[in-house]
């Protein structure tokens, strides 16, 4: 299914209607949750929100598609940090973060545990970094997992109460916004990928 361009922004709703017709939406979903969660910094919150809006009686589905998603990621990134961080160390800490963010959250894990993880669950990006320490340090698999699991049931479950609750203003928000929003995410996408590469490109 042909993702939308910069030119289509303003038929989001036509395609997220696509989308949800297509026998594959959910697995695509989980795999879009599982990227989100490893490598791209892109919230998944830019697919669920119009999604759910889109497709109200939905929401339930979408939000458990995109947690089983975010649980098997984190999974991988815990057993990457456990199995693999002597030999791969340097080169996941800069794909995941960078020295200084797996060194700040290394000193709240070890002062908090369970609640550090819990509580960086909710932000989309440094997550990655828990999910090394995590594995690193030898915590528990099922109290991370469970950690994971209430942080990231709030987030997705919570933007369907949201959605079931403000579904209406909400959906004219969106309308109003989609453009501006989808060029903006696009454009950040595309300097991620130039600050991951830059060691690549030509001078």
């Amino acid at each position: 299914m042909p993702l939308p361009s910069l030119t289509s922004l303003s038929s989001t709703t036509a395609w997220l209607n696509r989308l949800a017709e297509s026998r594959h939406a959910y697995w695509l979903l989980f795999v879009a949750s599982m990227m989100e969660t490893l490598i791209i910094p892109i919230p998944i919150e830019v697919i669920l929100i119009p999604w759910m809006l889109t497709h109200p009686e939905k929401k339930w589905r979408i939000a458990a598609a995109a947690l089983a998603g975010n649980l098997v990621a984190a999974s991988i990134g815990y057993w990457l940090g456990n199995l693999v961080m002597d030999q791969w160390g340097d080169t996941l800490i800069h794909l995941f973060g960078g020295q200084a963010a797996y060194s700040d959250f290394q000193t709240r894990f070890n002062q908090d545990g369970f609640m550090a993880i819990a509580a960086i669950a909710v932000i989309p990006v440094p997550f990655q970094i828990a999910m090394l320490v995590a594995g690193a340090s030898d915590y528990p698999f099922f109290l991370f997992l469970l950690a994971a699991v209430m942080a990231r049931s709030v987030r997705y479950f919570g933007l369907a109460i949201l959605v079931k609750i403000f579904g209406d203003a909400a959906m004219r928000i969106w309308q109003r916004h989609s453009k501006p929003v989808g060029i903006g995410l696009v454009a950040l996408f595309l300097v991620w990928i130039g600050w991951q590469f830059k060691g690549y490109l030509p001078l």
